[in-house]
């Protein structure tokens, strides 16, 4: 009896992380005329700004005196939607073998292969990861009550909602979900929050004015609840005897995000530091055909902002032409005489 195979997709060209840089790399490659899939750890596009801090304004995007971050996502988003790129997330990159046509592929923790002449290394820090609270049982929990980032606000409405943390994610999705939550419970070990002063300013007159309750100095104790459908959260205070039990129905741990490159850092390349060595002028590494843009790529005066991860797309795009259409010439158009039509994938 014949076991069936994993799945095994070819495209022109794959992108590992689907933050803002992966996401303008779509259309940059689509612009000239690469498909590709896109591969993200996270169950949501947009990388660190859907994670840490959708709420939060940027003032450093060319065309935006101030954007927010989710905000940007949607866009870029909107942007590269012609081009079709299939995303794959919450599934991690594991490998990466080069074939004897000299195309790679990738492997994913799903046991899906991607195959293109092209890989795309846009991960930023490296693959991230929630730092999980130490309680019994959490992973019953998990996807049911316990989410460790909000992929749509609306799921909240009317939900009594209980946020641990003390950083930017836990007081602006405090702020926000309290115009649509039934109660919001901010859980912190201390009363001075991490968090832009303006967000905590914001988060304390809410405070004061009964919308947002906080549970100062407690941390996380305990989860109540059947089946993995949450009843109530025990906290208990920092003096080590008072307990308390706050009715519940979902858990917002915000402790950061664990990042690392993982098997990434196996593949071969070369390294400095923490961060992949490329060749500024194409942002090739040492590997044909495998290009690092955005924080994960290193090269003499790089600034990890935004707007230069945004250039070394559109720079890895040109260079990655040549590798998949190996001596075909590259009659690039501005963007304003082309026009857009996109691709099908």
């Amino acid at each position: 009896m014949s076991s069936q195979q994993p799945p095994r997709h070819e495209t022109d060209a794959i992108v590992i992380g689907a933050g803002p840089v992966g996401l303008f790399a779509i259309f940059e490659l689509g612009m000239v005329r690469l498909r590709c899939q896109v591969v993200d750890v996270l169950p949501a596009i947009g990388g660190q700004l859907t994670a840490l801090y959708p709420e939060k304004p940027i003032y450093d995007i060319p065309g935006f005196s101030r954007i927010l971050a989710a905000e940007l996502v949607e866009r870029l988003a909107e942007q590269a939607a012609p081009f079709h790129p299939r995303f794959h997330l919450d599934v991690q990159v594991e490998s990466l073998l080069r074939l004897p046509d000299g195309r790679w592929e990738v492997g994913l923790s799903d046991g899906q292969g991607l195959i293109a002449p092209v890989v795309m290394i846009a991960a930023g820090a490296g693959a991230f990861g929630p730092n999980r609270p130490p309680l019994a049982g959490l992973e019953a929990y998990e996807g049911r009550s316990v989410f460790y980032l909000v992929q749509r606000r609306d799921d909240f409405a009317g939900k009594r909602v209980v946020i641990a943390g003390g950083g930017d994610s836990a007081v602006d999705w405090a702020i926000s979900l309290a115009e649509l939550a039934a109660k919001v419970t901010v859980v912190h070990r201390r009363p001075k929050f991490r968090a832009a002063p303006e967000s905590e300013a914001r988060l304390k007159a809410l405070v004061a004015a009964g919308v947002i309750e906080l549970a100062v100095p407690y941390q996380l104790h305990g989860l109540q609840g059947p089946g993995g459908r949450l009843s109530a959260v025990e906290l208990a205070h920092l003096d080590g005897q008072t307990m308390k039990t706050v009715p519940a129905d979902i858990l917002l741990p915000f402790f950061g995000l664990a990042s690392h490159l993982g098997p990434i850092a196996q593949w071969g390349l070369a390294m400095d530091g923490h961060t992949i060595a490329v060749d500024p002028a194409t942002l090739a590494t040492n590997l044909p055909g495998v290009f690092a843009i955005g924080d994960v790529a290193s090269y003499a005066g790089k600034l990890k902002l935004i707007l230069q991860g945004f250039s070394e797309a559109a720079m890895a795009a040109q260079a990655a032409f040549a590798r998949v259409h190996p001596g075909e010439a590259l009659h690039f158009e501005h963007s304003t005489t082309t026009g857009v039509v996109g691709l099908a994938e």
